[in-house]
């Protein structure tokens, strides 16, 4: 492998000119499959967009393509929880146009969509509006959860069966609250009945009040308004009794505290039906972070105390924390301009997803093997999509990477509209080579 360049970013990476051919041989990888749990030396044979043979031995038959892949890592692609796309609705803050080739050139071959988009999801009419941009858009497995509730009102039901049959991935309330439990409780039994995950933002709307850093030495000096552990905590001590009560499967979305995490790991050890997420900022930031009132780091939930931090990184290690998504938030320049307060929170997060997660692997605190389960099988799974596997006869949706390519992110350089991420100038390790979506190279650095 040559040197990478230290600057390097994915925007400087382009697609090739030619048409991807019909088949192609990925040799001499190592091969990391969550799925069968495979990590080691192997060739990758792709026809007709599907995986046709995954050995550690060299197949006989000719591929129109073979890319040596000596030195790289090879995995199924990302399979991103959380990620806003700002479209319909605010794309002045960006679009399926910019987002979609800043998921490839991450990795990702599986986004899921929240409903808060601008009009709510909540109708199977708005549930195909967004999947025909998506379709449009191409090169992208684009999933969407509906609403929970009409508007994310949490008032009334939204119509949970429709949005089923016309193809929603889950329900979810985005970052609205439930605030009578009656509702919360008839959602979970009407999801349940339909076998459908319902994902959970667990936040006490009335603990959190408004609040926007964590309440800690942090937010008392700079003066800002707090939201306590106990927002979340509480949340999740609500949900998981309606999960006692009702079956109902739930996944708690973006993880914030240690006693959240351990409240997630007691009832899975009790055999309840939840699982859970962090997003990648969550291993890496806290709230010593926000000092100097820096607005990129404004997020919700709020970035914690370092033993937060540390907590849920061993709670990725663990497996209580089934899947890292990016939880990309991305925003125009204006809305990180007001007082930290007023400011929009979110991180424009999908061009740092992989290179952070491989940060935990050349800290230790992660195999590859594990990273791989963390970004593709673990939230497939929790999506109940059949992806995150290189089984014979899967869709070929795989990620080529070079763990050890040393670069430094530039905002100017990103391709996703956002340029909101306190990552700015941060030196990563690792990035990706190629992605494949169904057998297609939609990006090669």
């Amino acid at each position: 492998m040559k040197p990478q360049s230290p600057d390097w970013s994915p925007a400087r990476a382009v697609k090739p000119d030619s048409p991807t051919p019909r088949s192609l041989l990925i040799r001499g990888a190592r091969v990391l499959d969550p799925g069968s749990g495979f990590d080691g030396i192997g060739h990758v044979g792709i026809r007709d967009g599907v995986i046709v043979a995954c050995e550690p031995s060299l197949p006989n038959e000719a591929y129109d393509e073979t890319v040596d892949a000596d030195g790289l890592w090879l995995m199924p692609g990302v399979v991103d929880l959380c990620a806003r796309f700002r479209e319909p609705g605010q794309t002045h803050k960006a679009s399926f146009a910019s987002e979609v080739p800043a998921a490839q050139a991450s990795g990702i071959t599986t986004v899921l969509l929240p409903p808060d988009c601008q009009p709510v999801i909540d109708s199977p009419a708005m549930l195909l509006r967004v999947q025909r941009i998506a379709a449009q858009a191409g090169g992208l497995d684009v999933r969407v959860l509906g609403a929970l509730t009409k508007g994310l009102g949490g008032e009334a039901l939204a119509e949970l069966s429709s949005l089923k049959n016309a193809g929603a991935s889950g329900a979810s309330q985005a970052l609205q609250p439930i605030r009578d439990s009656l509702v919360a409780r008839r959602a979970l039994e009407y999801a349940h009945g339909l076998g459908i995950t319902v994902h959970v933002f667990a936040q006490n709307a009335a603990l959190a009040a408004g609040g926007c850093a964590h309440e800690g030495a942090i937010a008392t000096r700079l003066g800002l308004p707090p939201i306590p552990a106990a927002a979340e905590v509480s949340g999740i001590r609500f949900w998981i009794t309606l999960v006692e009560d009702t079956g109902a499967r739930v996944h708690f979305c973006r993880l914030s505290t240690a006693r959240g995490a351990e409240l997630v790991a007691l009832a899975q050890q009790r055999g309840l039906p939840v699982s859970a997420d962090v997003a990648a900022h969550q291993l890496f930031l806290t709230d010593a972070d926000i000092d100097g009132f820096n607005a990129l780091c404004h997020v919700q939930p709020p970035l914690r105390g370092a033993a937060d931090r540390d907590a849920l990184r061993e709670a990725v290690a663990s497996g209580v924390i089934g899947a890292i998504c990016s939880d990309h938030q991305p925003h125009e320049a204006d809305a990180k301009i007001n007082p930290f307060p007023l400011t929009e929170p979110g991180i424009s997060a999908l061009e740092t997803l992989l290179p952070l997660t491989l940060a935990l692997v050349h800290e230790g605190r992660l195999s590859p093997l594990a990273m791989a389960e963390c970004l593709s099988l673990g939230p497939a799974r929790i999506a109940g999509l059949d992806a995150g596997r290189l089984d014979a006869g899967q869709p070929a949706d795989l990620v080529l990477i070079d763990p050890d390519a040393e670069w430094t992110l530039h905002t100017e350089r990103l391709l996703s509209a956002g340029r909101n991420t306190p990552f700015d100038g941060r030196a990563l390790r690792g990035r990706v080579v190629r992605t494949v979506y169904r057998g297609q190279t939609v990006f090669a650095g």
